[in-house]
This record gives structure tokens, C-alpha cells and sequence, in this order.
């Protein structure tokens, strides 16, 4: 990913606002996305990732132990990139802390990934079918062997999302497709967040904006994800990082700084 995408949004915000109550004590002192994968915290994956696709102004949201990510990236000019944080004293959920940064947006299409996630995706198409389609909202999308723990979506063959539920039961379950938590939406999706208190996208927004006359569009990602929210999923991606599933160019020397 040498060169910036003409498609891709200029701003993007990574969430990282999550304890990671299943990974103490680990995370007794961290948030949950400062936790270290291969040397590193897997915030900094998603930073250096965001800069290699061109993106430079990156918000981060922070709640538990914000200093140690303020700490560890400052103002991100050793990444080459700009970080605004955007710190919640209450928990404001996925989607609360995206309206509250409305203003930083300006107007503009931008990003959202789940920091809390470790992936390796070229986002570039995503960004390519968003700009095609006038989606409102384009969601990341994998397949996974547990639909149970995120979002699943129903998929027309034109991209199309046409069914969105989050966490099904058994008896629920139409899609093997899951969101990925990386989604590139328009300003207008402000209109679906509500104005107060906390809100999720994956059990507010989305099944609401997905049963609009809004177009809302998917893609199957190619590359790696895991989850980073058990001790075992924790130690799986160790071992991943160990035997070179990730191709991520923070394991290059165009990487930026090596965890202090």
C-alpha cells in the first residue's frame, strides 16, 4: 500500500474505548486495545494501517486508563499522522461516540473500525464500492465460525445489505456473512444515531438504517481477522503474528516506531 487512495476518506475514527473485562489482568492496567500482539499494541496496527491507506487525521476514543494511549502516541506525529482524542468520562457505545465527534468529520465521508478487533484487510476496495454505490453506510464484512457473536448480514448479489441482526440466537441464523466492525459512512448516517445518551450501532443504528429506503452496501474482505476479546483468542493471535499470517506493513521497516 504505497500509495494513498483517491477514494479513501480523509478522517477516520478507531474505537477504543472497550476494559476488555475478559483479558484482566492484562488489561488491569491498558485498555483493551494497547494490549501487545506481536510486540506491539494492536492500536498501533490500526494506526499505521490507516496511514499506508492515506488516511492522516485519525480520531481515537478512550475511557478506560485513557493516559497510557495519550502516552504511547502523543499528538501522532511520529506515525506521521494526526491524532485527536476524544475522551468519554460515561461510556457513550459505538455509535454515541461517532456523534459526538460529528463536527470533526466536517461534512465528510469517514471511517470507523473497532480497535478491539486485529485485522489485515486492503480497505481500498471497500472504499471503491462505497464511492460507486451512494451508500450511506458500507459495511466491512468476514466469514466466521460463530455468527452468534456479531452482527450477521443478508446480502443481495448487487452488495446490497438487506438484513442486519446483531448477536442471533441459533433459531436466527440466515447468513454465515458477520460484520467486521470497519465500516466508511456518509454525514447523513447522523441522522440515524440518537441526539442523547449512549448508542450502539450494531443494536441501534444499523437494523435501523438497513430497514430505511437508505442504501446500505457490503463487502466480503479478503485477508485476517480475529477478535481480541478472550484469553484465547489473545493467545491465537500471538501465535498467528509468530508463524507470519499478517502480511500488515507495520511488521516492514515502513512500520513507525517499535512499542517503548
Amino acid at each position: 500500500m504505497n500509495r494513498p487512495d483517491a477514494e479513501a476518506p480523509a478522517r477516520a475514527l478507531i474505537l477504543s474505548a472497550g476494559r476488555g473485562e475478559r483479558l484482566r489482568p492484562i488489561t488491569d492496567d491498558r485498555p483493551k486495545t494497547m494490549v501487545l500482539v506481536g510486540g506491539r499494541p494492536v492500536l498501533e496496527y490500526h494506526v499505521v494501517l490507516l496511514r499506508e491507506l492515506g488516511i492522516r487525521d485519525i480520531a481515537i476514543n478512550l475511557h478506560h486508563k485513557p493516559q497510557v494511549v495519550v502516552d504511547h502516541f502523543q499528538d501522532g506525529s511520529r506515525w506521521d499522522v494526526t491524532i485527536r482524542y476524544s475522551v468519554e468520562e460515561e461510556l457513550l457505545g459505538t455509535a454515541g461516540a461517532v456523534r459526538r465527534l460529528e463536527p470533526y468529520f466536517a461534512g465528510e465521508p469517514f471511517l470507523v473500525i473497532y480497535g478491539d478487533n486485529l485485522f489485515d484487510y486492503d480497505l481500498r476496495p471497500l472504499f471503491r464500492l462505497h464511492a460507486r454505490s451512494g451508500a450511506l453506510a458500507t459495511l466491512g464484512l468476514f466469514r466466521g465460525p460463530n455468527p452468534r457473536a456479531g452482527g450477521i448480514v443478508g446480502l443481495e448479489p448487487s452488495g446490497r445489505v438487506s438484513r442486519f441482526l446483531e448477536k442471533p440466537r441459533p433459531d436466527e441464523i440466515f447468513s454465515e456473512l458477520i460484520s467486521a466492525g470497519i465500516y466508511v459512512l456518509e454525514p447523513g448516517i447522523f441522522d440515524f444515531i440518537p441526539p442523547e445518551g449512549p448508542s450502539d450501532f450494531g443494536k441501534d443504528v444499523l437494523p435501523k438504517l438497513v430497514d430505511s429506503e437508505e442504501p446500505v452496501f457490503g463487502m466480503e474482505l479478503e485477508g485476517y481477522l480475529t477478535g481480541l476479546d478472550t484469553p484465547e483468542l489473545y493467545e491465537r493471535a500471538q501465535a498467528d503474528i509468530a508463524k507470519g499470517m499478517l502480511v500488515h506493513p507495520i511488521t516492514t521497516a515502513r512500520g513507525a516506531p517499535s512499542s517503548r
